[in-house]
């Protein structure tokens, strides 16, 4: 979008063109306009010489009359702003003699008034020259038109004509100096606003250029609800979404089966004067032809804090979805296939175990491949779990009950202690105070497992691992601290997430799914709880639960929402 009569100015350039444009027209104007002003008043006096008796040389009246005459059809055709400026002070020079042969015609008739034309016409075009030529000429003829024709000597009121005439060229003086002053003022802010102007346009067009060339929809909305601006992209995104039925295109939400209520299309939303933010929805029927939009809405202020619309964002996440849920599947299925002949080994390596035939030596090698055999069977539960919580909304099944949570941290820390020997780390229990929750005993030891695991695995070596407890009204609070490798702020944002493992981490080499932690969210907020985490690089972790102490303090019934689910400003809304 550009502004009309700007595209292609060059700042700087076309105002001081436009303004010496003018200044030309301008002297044209004035010349021809000047002149026929002065035509018309000797056109009049003309008139009367011709229709009453004429004191004087009649001849030498209208000779000057036809110079006149002359001149003014001059300054018409004659082009003055393609002439050097000095030739158009022949104009005035001219009508100072025109007027001067009047004079001489009748002197005593008062004809020698019409130099306040030419005295008015010099100080207003040419300045201080004009007006001191201009005066010098004038006042100069006129005493020597009176030496020559006055055979007496001239009394005071002979020469009154002089300070008129002085008087009138000096405000013609100062009123165009005053007028040269505006329209300099003028002229420098049109070249002021040329610039910003052209400033922008430059802008407008490199907006215009971004918007067009990234890859997610853009529209603007006006406070009436009018669309005053949208980008290619969302235009090719609109293209891309299925071919609307004589009933509408059906809209679902993130899950891809739940209709969209009526009014809850992201559009309509922003209408309202909705925001949010990664919202979801899949536009067609379910199948190969149907896209998944992700749309944020945010509103637009006027310098005075006003409301003034909105922006839309939409971008295409069809393809990452699809990929997401390939993935899951393809986990589930394989993790299902591992499942069943890992239990098998899990069970003849018991049988052998436990046969008083087997020796020592052959005991301790089969223990360790026990060890090993049951911790791949843990990570292919938690896989099989975090498959299961993406693609179902089904509630993660807890039985709470009241339970002791000192209990529950010293159980899990006696369970871990032959590991944590291992690499010479130490509990710290001292920070272990009554403590009760409302909670399932069960899925809470799954939790306290893996912070404790993650403790002592990623731990340095003689490092130590703080476990505490307390409860303060209707929360109880569960501490574990280590003093291992820890994270960077932006690494411990996404720690809670399936699947990911923080650089820091994988680069320490120690091996793990990126798992343990996004089943440990789900288990606490399904208790009506939550788990943060605070952690500095080489300094260590701190992990934060928190569960409802009693019963009357637990959440009803909440449900564990897939994970792309969870971020999204309001799942029970419809988004496009």
């Amino acid at each position: 979008m550009a502004f009309p009569g700007v595209a292609g100015m060059r700042a700087g350039d076309q105002p001081e063109r436009a303004v010496e444009a003018v200044l030309d027209r301008t002297r044209e104007r004035t010349a021809s306009l000047n002149q026929l002003l002065f035509g018309a008043a000797v056109v009049v006096m003309s008139i009367l010489v011709a229709t009453t008796p004429f004191p004087g040389d009649a001849a030498l009246f209208y000779a000057a009359v036809v110079l006149v005459f002359l001149i003014t059809g001059a300054t018409i055709v004659i082009p003055w702003n393609r002439l050097p400026l000095p030739l158009l002070a022949a104009v005035p020079v001219l009508d100072i003699v025109a007027i001067t042969m009047m004079e001489l015609a009748s002197p005593d008739t008062g004809l020698g008034l019409l130099w306040i034309f030419p005295a008015i016409w010099l100080p207003a075009s040419f300045g201080v020259v004009g007006l001191v030529g201009g005066l010098v000429l004038i006042v100069g003829i006129y005493i020597s038109t009176i030496a020559l024709t006055q055979d007496h000597e001239p009394d005071f009121s002979t020469y009154l004509l002089v300070p008129v005439i002085v008087a009138v060229s000096g405000s013609s003086f100062l009123t165009a100096r005053r007028a040269a002053a505006q329209r300099m003022l003028l002229d420098k802010q049109a070249r002021l606003l040329g610039h910003a102007l052209e400033r922008t346009r430059r802008q407008e067009q490199i907006v215009t250029e971004v918007l067009d060339a990234v890859d997610f929809g853009v529209i603007r909305i006006e406070t009436d609800g009018s669309i005053s601006m949208a980008n290619e992209a969302h235009d090719r995104l609109q293209q891309t979404l299925p071919q609307a039925s004589e009933g509408g295109s059906p809209a679902f939400r993130q899950d891809g089966v739940t209709p969209v209520p009526a009014g809850g299309l992201p559009l309509e939303r922003a209408l309202r004067g909705e925001a949010f933010d990664g919202q979801i929805v899949w536009f067609g029927e379910p199948g190969a032809d149907s896209r998944a939009m992700s749309v944020s809405a945010r509103r637009l202020k006027d310098e005075n804090g006003g409301e003034a619309g909105a922006v839309l964002i939409s971008r295409d996440l069809t393809g990452e979805l699809n990929a997401l849920r390939a993935r899951d599947e393809l986990v589930a299925s394989v993790s299902h296939e591992l499942r069943t002949p890992l239990t098998a080994i899990l069970g003849y390596i018991d049988l052998v175990i436990d046969d008083d035939r087997i020796p020592e030596s052959a005991r301790a090698k089969l223990e360790i491949a026990e060890r090993n055999a049951e911790r791949l069977l843990g990570i292919v539960a938690d896989i099989l779990a975090a498959s299961s919580a993406s693609q179902s909304s089904v509630e993660l099944t807890i039985t709470p009950d009241d339970i002791d949570i000192a209990d529950v941290l010293r159980a899990a820390a006696e369970s871990l202690q032959l590991r944590a020997d291992e690499r010479n780390v130490s509990f710290d229990l001292t920070g272990l105070e009554p403590a009760h929750a409302y909670a399932d005993a069960q899925r809470l030891r799954q939790v306290i497992d893996n912070l404790i695991s993650n403790g002592i695995k990623y731990n340095r070596d003689g490092g130590v691992v703080t476990i505490g407890c307390t409860v303060d009204g209707d929360s109880t609070w569960i501490l574990v601290r280590d003093t291992g490798i820890g994270m960077t702020e932006e690494e411990a944002a996404g720690l809670f997430e399936r699947f990911y493992r923080a650089e820091s981490i994988r680069s320490s080499g120690v091996r793990g799914t990126g798992l343990g932690l996004a089943i440990s969210r789900d288990i606490v907020r399904a208790h009506g709880g939550d788990i943060t985490v605070r952690s500095y690089p080489q300094i260590g972790s701190t992990f934060v639960v928190r569960l409802p102490s009693t019963r009357a303090a637990a959440a009803p019934a909440p449900r564990v929402p897939p994970r792309d689910e969870e971020d999204a400003a309001s799942t029970d809304e419809g988004v496009l």
